[in-house]
This record gives structure tokens, C-alpha cells and sequence, in this order.
């Protein structure tokens, strides 16, 4: 829809002008931080020793930004609207900053950065320097859930924000670079998820300003015809304001956005008091102006305004650059006037300074952006009462998804009003064997539906689409505004959101350090369908590296368990749930598999992380012959196995038997909060015998995490050495040396005082290797023994 600002006056000439010199004061506030550390408002020439020795950062997003956040201020007062904003182009700081500057947001959350000339000098010298802040839009920017250091989730967040939130509007700025990112083009489709009438509303600004660093941008070379049919195709309906003349453009946004906003509350209107259930064509503005506006038209005789070179920074001063460059560098900043807009005090005059929204309606100053002041505690049910029963240790068969599945609708059905709970996957919640969620909620979904379709509903507590970006997104952006959540995955595909991880965990690590920034609900990421599980999909489909990833990060923030059974996922997924600011990875299978401890002896064992279980070792509390770890379900299940067998075997043998839930245990506490210090550590592994370790992972990963203890030179880890196929379940340990005939060779190689009694059982073992490849290839399924095995004490 184009604006005709011919036909339609939304601004009076006083609005007109009071908007352009708010837009003009943050420019010059842009342009002031990539360069000045003195002088800040100009009232003397400008001399070298004013400026930055480097400057770093992007003015080439700013000026568009600038003028988009003006002009939302200005509809924040019109409609009275609960708004936050999200600052999608790379590195786009300069911006966010100072328009939270200007509404005064900023200097109330760092008193020391007042809103005087000493003020603007101490904002000016900490961008992108030293000690100072970045060059995007991160957690010290007031205002802001949107980490801008990479591209490509603005729109997720911004969907996930809404989520939920009635009231919200979430104005996303998306750069014309970001938006040729595939989580980026894949979020366009989130508005089929978006219920009108119980959720917020997402209103995309695209900017389209032509260039990356060097590169033009698509979306910017395309016709105007073949970009209107996409954004259309996508199921919006498109508002475009283009130019360059500020005063037509200032009245060209101005009816776009009074025009947006009536429509997005026309469709809410509709949903909320109509009962219309039809998918609503959300509006978007389209935003064309040149890069780097209002800045240098040419530099060293090149052109620079609507070009890439007026991305980063457009001049630059050094001892060696020309002396002329000082002198365009201080006609670009007079030529906004700061003499007109900040008083003899430096403050900005008090007419441009009511053009900001007051209180909480400041962008800056919204709760919903700081979403640890509004996060309540999720009602929580008692896990024990889901727990099942466990007569005997592996006596009963269970999917621990499925149960924790049960546990799950109860948060689910608890938490419903008003909903503070959802759960994400990309499609993969029944497959997960999750599907007693869906006794009590639905998948949200606002597309078309057709007769066989199922669990579908325009509002429900799953949010499922196949694009792991996503599902990451928009739980980041419903964690960041103050709620819960959870994301099943496919444990080899949760690689998709590494990168997504990455910048979550930063975020978290640095709000942290953030007096005025609140706690929020943890990231909880639950891994199944896992890589010892994969025979029907086969190689593709077996990586367990995630939690390698996750293990990178700051000690204080990340969680990595490996449940060995359904009771003890019901008491991990409880702690998971309850806590704040960690990213937790849970992983546990789907399949059934024995079950070994009561729901008792779980929460203990849980909560400890790690311990002996007595009941399965032979080592009666006295100096073990050889310790057998494990950590994971399987390598739970192949390590009990391997010990039966000794047991049957070699009576005498001493074993102990660890099993770890809480991986991070294997670290020393001067590393990590829940490590283990090295007298706890001892006295489970002992300093000098034999350790068998059988883990769910690269088996290197516990070599890193035990490097440095006592009885390092004694630990032999098994676990996935990225052999697989399509194959059986056991086999899968057999290609990776982890099953149980393996296990057991491990201990007799490291006990030579066993002799003959231990060289004829490893034969025998060897020889069962040979069977169980026989078997598979001719039966297609395991041997009897390894099916029908069970743990006898």
C-alpha cells in the first residue's frame, strides 16, 4: 500500500518540524559516539585531539533507525501503545543508544551518563571502546531483548515476545541484509502462528537501505512489483514509504504508520470482540532510504550517501588522513544544528524533549524488555507423584519421555491462566513421545485446517514448525519477556541452533553482570530421540556434539544432564523448570528401556548428581579392583550389563559402579559450581584403580572434563566414535565399542592378575562379538540375550 503524503496531512507544520529536529538529535548522537571524545556539542572548532583515536562501528543503519524510532514515538502517544523495539540490522548501537538517551531511559539506568554536556561527553567516549559498550544493540542497551552482534532472529524474537501478551506491540526493525538470512526469510511465515485475539501483535519494519559492507542487497534490487507479490505471498499486506526529501518523508511515514496501527487493532478488534477466526494479513512497513542519510554525500571524491561505503565509517580521521577529513567531519556534524536542540547545559530543549513517551511507555523503559521483573514462578506439581514404580532395580520397561511427558501436561494445564508455560519443537513433539501434552493443550496454528488434521487449534500451549530457528527464536523471545518454556528436539539436529545458543548464553553471561537486568526463566533444551537410538534413520541422524557446544560456555551458565531413567528425568526436568538464567541441556531416550531407581532414590541421587549405586557393585564399601562408570541411559544399561557379567564370571573381582546425572560433576568446583572438589572426586574414582567409563557422548569430552584429577592416566572412556548406520539398537554400541562385551574386555586388560581366568572370558566375549554380527545380518534384529536381558542383584 503506498502513502500519497499529497492527499493526506498527518503532521502539522509544528509536528513536522519538532519531529525532524528529534530526528536530527539522534544523528547527531550517532554520529557524536563513533567519533568525539570531546567536544561533545560542538561549542568550539573541532580539533584532532577531539575525536577517537579509532573509530569502530556502523553509521550506515543508523539515520534509518532513527527516523523509524521517532516516528513510533510519536504513534506511542497517538494510540497510548505498550511497544518494545527490536533492532534487527547488524550492529545498529548507535541508534538504540541514543534514542534511549533522548527519552531519559538511559541515564536513569546509568545515573553517571547524565543528561548534561559531562553527560553526552561520558556517552559519547564509551562506544566501542575500551571498557565501554559494543557496536549493537546488546544487554546494556536499555529497551532492548534483541542481541544484534548476528543476524537473522529478530522476527523470531519479536514473534515470541508477543506471544501470549495481548497488549504488546513488537516493532521490529529488519535490515535488508538480515532479511536475506534463511531464519529470517523463514520468519515471515510466523504470523500463521499468531492468534489475534489472546496473543500481542509483531509489526516488521523492512529497511531497505540497498547495501551490506560491500554487497547490494536483493530485497533492495528486486522490482517493487515481484517484492510486493512476496510479502504479500508471505500473508502480509505491505505499507511503503520511499524517498530521501526528509519532509516528505517524515509525512509519507507518519500516514504509513497511523495507517498500520489501525489495521493491526482492526484485526484485533475483529478476534477479540467479532469472534472473527479468520488469519488476519498483519501489516508491514517497507522503509526505502539511502544508507548512511544525512551523512557525507562524497568522501575523497567518491560517493558516499547511498552507497556501502557509508556502512561503517564514512570518514576517517588519523594522523595520516587528509587534513580536509577533520574539516567534512565537522560540517557533517553542524549540519544538524545541535545548537538548536540541546541548551547551554547540554540537555536536550525541553519542546524536542516531550516528543519521547513518559514512564514505562518509553522503548527504553518497557518491564516487558527487562523480562525478569515481570517473570512469576510456574505453578509446579510434584514430580513424585508422577514417578513410577521401580520394584527391583531393571525389573520394569518404560519410555522416559513418555512419562515425563505426563508431568509436562500438568505444568501445562496448571499454567494455563493466564499461560506462562509453552512447549517448542520443530515437529517433533509426538515423535519425541511427548503426547500426553496434547490431552490437555493444543498446537497453536492460525493456517487453514483440513479434516485429518490433529491437535490443532488457534491457541495452545506447542508452538511446532519445522525450522529449528524458530522454535529457538520465539522461546528466546517469550524467556526474555518474562516467561517459561521448553524446546524438544532431535538430539542431532539441535545443532541447527548452535549459533542461536551462542548468542543466548552471551547474552546471558553479560546481563548477569547488569544490576538493573532481572533474572529470567533458564533455556531449557531437552534432547531426545538420541544418536544410541537412531537405528531406523541411520547415520545422519546420530551426533551427540551439542553438549561438547554447550560446555564452551561460561561456568556459570550452562547445565548439561543425562538422566539414566524416567524417575530421575522427572526430578532433573523439575530442577531444569524451577531455575533461572542457565541454559540446561536434559538428554534422555524415548524408547523403552529398564527402569533402576525408585522415584526416592532418583530425587536423592539427583540432587547429589552423582554417586554410587551400591546395589549394583561388589565392592561392599571396601577398596574396588576397578571402577565402572556411566553416564547416560544407554551407557547406564550396557555398564549394569558388563557388570552382570563380571559378577557371574569373576565373583571376586571388587567393582564399583558411578553413574552421573549432572556431567559438569567431573569438573573440579574451582571450574565449576557443581564441580566436585578433588577429595569427593577420590574417593568415588579412587586415585589409582582402573576406570571404565561409559558415556553417552565423544568420549573425549569426559578426558577434558577430567584432565587434570589424580587418577586421569587411569581412565578409559568409551563412548560414540562417529561409527553408525541403520542398524539394531545394540549394535550401534558394538560399532562403537561401548556394549557390554567391549566394556568388559576393558576391565580384564587392566587387571592382568586375572590370568588365564580373565584371558578365557574375554575369548568367550570376542566370540559373542562374531555371534551377535552373525545374527543381526541374518535375523535383522538382536540376539535374544541382549533383548530379553535383565538385571539380576
Amino acid at each position: 500500500m503506498e502513502t500519497d503524503s499529497t492527499t493526506q496531512k498527518h503532521l502539522t507544520a509544528n509536528e513536522l518540524y519538532l519531529i525532524d529536529a528529534y530526528w536530527r538529535a539522534a544523528n547527531y548522537l550517532s554520529v557524536g559516539q563513533l567519533y568525539l571524545r570531546d567536544n561533545p556539542l560542538m561549542r568550539m572548532p573541532l580539533r584532532f585531539e577531539h575525536v577517537k583515536s579509532q573509530q569502530l562501528g556502523h553509521w550506515g543503519t543508523s539515520p534509518g533507525q532513527n527516523f523509524i524510532y521517532a516516528h513510533l514515538n510519536r504513534v506511542i502517544k497517538a494510540f497510548d501503545l505498550n511497544m518494545i523495539y527490536l533492532s534487527g540490522p547488524g550492529h545498529g548501537g548507535p541508534a538504540v543508544v541514543a534514542n534511549t538517551y533522548l527519552e531519559g531511559t538511559y541515564s536513569e539506568v546509568y545515573p553517571a551518563i547524565t543528561q548534561d554536556e559531562t553527560g553526552l561527553k561520558k556517552l559519547f567516549c564509551q562506544f566501542s571502546f575500551p571498557g565501554g559498550i559494543s557496536s549493537h544493540a546488546s544487554p546494556q542497551t536499555p529497551g532492548s531483548i534483541h542481541e544484534g552482534g548476528e543476524l537473522g532472529y529478530s522476527l523470531s524474537h519479536a514473534f515470541g515476545a508477543v506471544f501470549d501478551n495481548p497488549d504488546l506491540i513488537a516493532a521490529c526493525v529488519i535490515g535488508d541484509g538480515e532479511a536475506e538470512t534463511g531464519p529470517l526469510a523463514t520468519a515471515w511465515h510466523s504470523n500463521k502462528f499468531l492468534n489475534p485475539a489472546t496473543d500481542g501483535a509483531v509489526l516488521p519494519i523492512l529497511h531497505l537501505n540497498g547495501y551490506k559492507i560491500s554487497n547490494p542487497t536483493v530485497l533492495a534490487r528486486i522490482s517493487h512489483n515481484e517484492l510486493d507479490q512476496l510479502l504479500r505471498g508471505y500473508g502480509w499486506t505491505p505499507y511503503y514509504v520511499t524517498g530521501n526529501e526528509p519532509n516528505l518523508m517524515h509525512e509519507a511515514m507518519a500516514t504509513a504508520l497511523d495507517e498500520a496501527i489501525n489495521h493491526l487493532q482492526q484485526c484485533q478488534f475483529a478476534a477479540r470482540h467479532e469472534g472473527d477466526t479468520t488469519r488476519p494479513r498483519w501489516p508491514v512497513i517497507v522503509l526505502t532510504s539511502p544508507k548512511g542519510w544525512t551523512g557525507p554525500k562524497k568522501v575523497d571524491g567518491k560517493p558516499n550517501e547511498g552507497t556501502f561505503r557509508a556502512h561503517q565509517i564514512p570518514i576517517t580521521i588519523s594522523a595520516t588522513s587528509p587534513p580536509e577529513h577533520l574539516t567534512q567531519l565537522e560540517n557533517w556534524l553542524r549540519s544538524y544544528k545541535p545548537d538548536e536542540l540541546f541548551d547551554e547545559h547540554g540537555r536536550l530543549v525541553p519542546e524536542l524533549a516531550a516528543q519521547a513517551p513518559r514512564g514505562n511507555r518509553r522503548m527504553g523503559a518497557n518491564p516487558v524488555a527487562n523480562g525478569g521483573l515481570l517473570l512469576r514462578d510456574l505453578h509446579m506439581p510434584d514430580f513424585t507423584d508422577f514417578g513410577i514404580g521401580v520394584p527391583a532395580p531393571g525389573s520394569v520397561l518404560a519410555s522416559d519421555t513418555q512419562v515425563v511427558g505426563q508431568f509436562l501436561a500438568k505444568i501445562i494445564s496448571d499454567n494455563q491462566s493466564p499461560r506462562n508455560f509453552r512447549v517448542f519443537g520443530p515437529d517433533e513433539t509426538l515423535s519425541n513421545r511427548l503426547e500426553a501434552v496434547f490431552g490437555v493443550t493444543n498446537r497453536q496454528w492460525m493456517a487453514d485446517e483440513r479434516e485429518n488434521d490433529q491437535f490443532l487449534a488457534s491457541s495452545g500451549s506447542v508452538m511446532e514448525m519445522l525450522s529449528e530457528h524458530q522454535c529457538e527464536g520465539w522461546l528466546e523471545g517469550y524467556l526474555l519477556t518474562g516467561r517459561h518454556g521448553l524446546f524438544n528436539s532431535y538430539e542431532a539436529f539441535i545443532h541447527i541452533v548452535d549459533s542461536m545458543f551462542n548468542q543466548h548464553a552471551k547474552w546471558l553471561k553479560t546481563s548477569m553482570e547488569l544490576p538493573w537486568r532481572r533474572k529470567i526463566a533458564s533455556l531449557n533444551y531437552f534432547l531426545t530421540s538420541t544418536v544410541w537410538r537412531q537405528d531406523h534413520n541411520g547415520f545422519t541422524h546420530q551426533d551427540p556434539g551439542f553438549i561438547d557446544h554447550v560446555i564452551n560456555k561460561k561456568a556459570s551458565i550452562v547445565r548439561v544432564y543425562l538422566p539414566p531413567d524416567a524417575n530421575c528425568l522427572l526430578s532433573v526436568m523439575d530442577h531444569c523448570l524451577r531455575s533461572r538464567h542457565y541454559v540446561n541441556v536434559i538428554v534422555a531416550g524415548k524408547h523403552p528401556a529398564p527402569q533402576w531407581l525408585t522415584i526416592d532414590a532418583a530425587r536423592r541421587h539427583c540432587t547429589e548428581g552423582i554417586g554410587i549405586w551400591a546395589w549394583a557393585g561388589t565392592d561392599d564399601g571396601a577398596e574396588p579392583d576397578v571402577v565402572m562408570a556411566c553416564c547416560g541411559d544407554v551407557p547406564t544399561l550396557e555398564t549394569l550389563a558388563a557388570v552382570s557379567i563380571l559378577r557371574e564370571h569373576l565373583p571376586d573381582v571388587k567393582i564399583r559402579v558411578v553413574n552421573v546425572v549432572d556431567l559438569l560433576k567431573l569438573e573440579r568446583n574451582t571450574a565449576h559450581p557443581h564441580g566436585l572438589s578433588d577429595a569427593d572426586y577420590d574417593a568415588l574414582f579412587t586415585k589409582t584403580k582402573p576406570v571404565i567409563f561409559a558415556f553417552h557422548g565423544y568420549p573425549w569430552l569426559v578426558h577434558r572434563l577430567t584432565y587434570n584429577r589424580a587418577n586421569n592416566s587411569n581412565m578409559h572412556v568409551r563412548g560414540y566414535q562417529e561409527e553408525g548406520t541403520i542398524t539394531t539398537a545394540f549394535d550401534m554400541t558394538v560399532l562403537n565399542e561401548l556394549d557390554r562385551f567391549h566394556l568388559v574386555i576393558d576391565v580384564l586388560d587392566r587387571l592382568p592378575q586375572l590370568g588365564n581366568r580373565g584371558a578365557y572370558l574375554k575369548q568367550s566375549l570376542k566370540d559373542k562379538l562374531v555371534d551377535h554380527h552373525y545374527y543381526i545380518t541374518r535375523h535383522g534384529k538382536d540376539m535374544p540375550e541382549i533383548l530379553d536381558w535383565q538385571w539380576k542383584s
